[in-house]
């Protein structure tokens, strides 16, 4: 069964995790500060990590980090942090998901298991097309998930990537945040309509840049997004 390690410095909501996820058939590993997760991350290699921000020692953004250095296991971020910032330095890290405390077990493991269940599909399914999008200054490439402004390589995190693949692949249309949802995380997705804001708004402090240019993703309020391309 698939291996998850939980990080957390509370011993109470450590265990009822480890519960709910071995009532499930998960096997769990846990850690009660950053230092520990990090160490069973390279032990144990885990096939998920649910990630509390607030630890001790090395806190939840740091571990993010190291463990993106080496690898792109999905991570849950689990937190009281709720603020859109942290949600915003959480995705730009390379989170799969961000649910805040107080939460439901049933609903983590939901999550658990969709997470788990997208990142299988991703690893197996090939590049549905494989043509280059090159207009307006704007390079992508999906085959080796390259991106260009103005030939200056882009550094994205794998849904910024998908977001903007998307939207260049259906120039000038518009799409509701819902449709959005569902085209880059699909049905497996238990989150709500806010994740494609934060989405969204990272995507722009990476592609918009201070100069003129022939491309800009435009909100149409009370409908959603689209991408102009001129």
């Amino acid at each position: 069964m698939p291996k998850v390690l939980v990080v957390d410095d509370e011993p109470k909501i450590l265990k009822i995790i480890e519960h709910s996820l071995r009532r499930e058939g998960y096997e769990v590993i846990t850690a009660l500060d950053g230092s520990q997760a990090i160490e069973q991350f390279h032990r144990q290699e885990p096939e998920l990590i649910i990630l509390d921000l607030m630890l001790p020692h090395v806190d939840g953004f740091q571990v993010c980090r190291t463990v993106r250095e080496t690898s792109s296991v999905p991570i849950i971020i689990l937190s009281v942090r709720n603020e859109e910032l942290d949600k915003i330095l959480g995705f730009n890290l390379g989170v799969d998901d961000y649910l805040a405390k107080p939460f439901s077990p049933v609903e983590l493991c939901l999550r658990v298991k969709a997470v788990l269940r997208r990142t299988r599909k991703e690893e197996s399914a090939p590049t549905p097309d494989s043509s280059v999008f090159n207009s307006s200054g704007l390079y992508i490439n999906p085959s080796t998930r390259e991106v260009a402004i103005n030939d200056q390589p882009v550094e994205l995190t794998a849904k910024e990537f998908d977001m903007l693949w998307f939207l260049a692949k259906h120039p000038n249309k518009v799409f509701t945040r819902k449709q959005l949802l569902y085209q880059i995380w699909q049905a497996d997705y238990y989150g709500n309509d806010d994740t494609v804001t934060v989405l969204i708004s990272r995507l722009r402090e990476k592609i918009e840049l201070d100069k003129p240019q022939l491309f800009h993703i435009r909100t149409l309020r009370g409908v959603g997004y689209k991408l102009i391309i001129e």
